[in-house]
């Protein structure tokens, strides 16, 4: 593999082309590997209680894979900056695949501990599925950009809310073969991130960071030369690269943006089938509300990306932090046989986490130049895994100690944190 992009053929750039492609292969990639990060959020709580016989640390398994994924995101990132995004993103989906096999094994052995390592090792599976956003974004027309990572983030939608649905499926299937079926859904795990791998080391390429450099430097060139000849001819040429022109927010706004998001998201999200489960519903009733809300992380992504390209990056950001007060607050007022509210306040969740995610990774595609893309991209991807590991070990103290109720409040509440940074990092460029 080597950073050369191809000449730009008698056609024209191959860029439109390439990025087609690059979507298309995403898409099938983004499609399996959502089956494998929804069955931690479904049941990863619950296989924690049922082996702890407490409450109390049922927010670890989320605060373990969301840690393991801040790792797996500086893996991934330096990865993919040395080799590009194909050898990145398959080496994430492989080592999910590793660690769901892992919480198997610990279901069977009965074993917390091994089943704490296996979750933080699976979340390398939820880092690669997000750092693919990224990948969609490289090839993008900077007008474009936004609408370029939603059709990927989309794509997550069908394994995303099949998975939650299947959980009482394949915990059947996990019974008739010997394994606790709490752990049923880290069967399909484990098969859906290694078929996502396949898929890319197959079919991603060109890999699309590298000829997106490739590219790049030819263009530099071309500028530069043109430059030489206005100079010779006593003329000025604008050389600045065009994605520089119209700078947008910048890298503080957009981390804190997906950082706060997180934690939000994380932290109610965690607790929400624990809660359920408590007071009566069954896996299949907390499933179907986990669907719901993974549905509403992804689905409304095309729709997002147009609004962030037509309305701008700081307008949806805003808009993120006011539907997750909303998510909250109906949360925190929900009575508990309700499922359909419930339902309704975590797709409120899911909802504003999308707007913050998309407006938040164009700020960052905007800002940072592609030599230092990729490695940038993977570092702000570790403050948004530790903003979700804290929001799940947290939730589950929160809960232990004051009830559901007030957590989502608080979440809600905290979620405002976001007009206060975007308007003063904003209102500084």
């Amino acid at each position: 593999m080597t950073s050369t992009a191809p000449a730009e053929t008698a056609g024209g750039s191959p860029r439109p082309e390439a990025q087609r492609r690059t979507l298309r292969v995403l898409v099938a990639s983004q499609i399996l590997s959502g089956a494998g990060l929804a069955a931690g959020i479904t049941v990863g709580a619950l296989l924690a209680q049922d082996m702890l016989g407490s409450a109390d640390l049922a927010g670890l398994p989320s605060a373990l894979f969301t840690a393991g994924s801040a790792l797996a995101a500086v893996a991934v990132g330096q990865m993919s900056q040395a080799r590009g995004r194909r050898a990145g993103l398959a080496a994430g989906y492989l080592t999910g695949a590793v660690g769901s096999a892992g919480v198997i094994a610990a279901a069977v052995a009965d074993s917390p501990v091994l089943l704490f390592i296996a979750l933080f090792v699976y979340g390398a599976g939820t880092a690669t599925n997000l750092q693919a956003r990224y990948a969609g974004a490289d090839l993008a027309d900077p007008a474009h950009r936004a609408r370029a990572v939603s059709t990927v983030l989309v794509a997550t939608t069908l394994g995303g809310v099949a998975g939650p649905n299947l959980a009482a499926p394949t915990g059947t299937f996990a019974e008739s073969i010997g394994v606790p079926a709490l752990a049923g859904p880290f069967l399909l795990a484990g098969v859906a991130y290694a078929l996502a791998a396949v898929v890319l080391v197959i079919w991603l390429r060109p890999d699309p960071l590298l000829l997106a450099r490739g590219l790049d430097v030819q263009e530099q060139a071309r500028r530069k030369a043109a430059a030489d000849a206005a100079h010779t001819a006593g003329t000025a040429v604008d050389v600045t690269p065009a994605p520089d022109r119209k700078r947008g927010p910048g890298l503080i706004p957009g981390a804190l943006t997906m950082i706060l998001t997180q934690l939000v998201m994380v932290a109610v999200m965690t607790m929400t089938p624990v809660h359920m489960h408590d007071h009566g519903h069954g896996t299949a009733a907390s499933g179907l509300v986990i669907a719901i809300h993974v549905g509403a992380m992804y689905l409304p992504s095309p729709l997002t990306g147009r609004l962030v390209d037509r309305h701008g990056r700081t307008a949806v950001a805003a808009a993120s932090g006011l539907t997750l007060l909303a998510a909250g607050i109906l949360a925190a007022v929900a009575p508990v046989d309700s499922v359909g509210l419930l339902a309704l306040a975590l797709a409120l969740l899911g909802l504003g986490w999308n707007f913050g995610l998309v407006s938040g990774t164009a700020m960052i595609t905007d800002a940072v130049p592609l030599a230092r893309r990729a490695k940038t991209q993977g570092m702000v991807d570790v403050s948004i895994a530790v903003a979700g590991a804290t929001g799940g070990l947290a939730s589950g103290i929160v809960v232990a100690a004051a009830g559901y109720p007030l957590l989502a409040l608080t979440g809600g509440i905290l979620s405002l944190a976001v007009l206060p940074a975007i308007a003063a990092t904003a209102g500084k460029r």
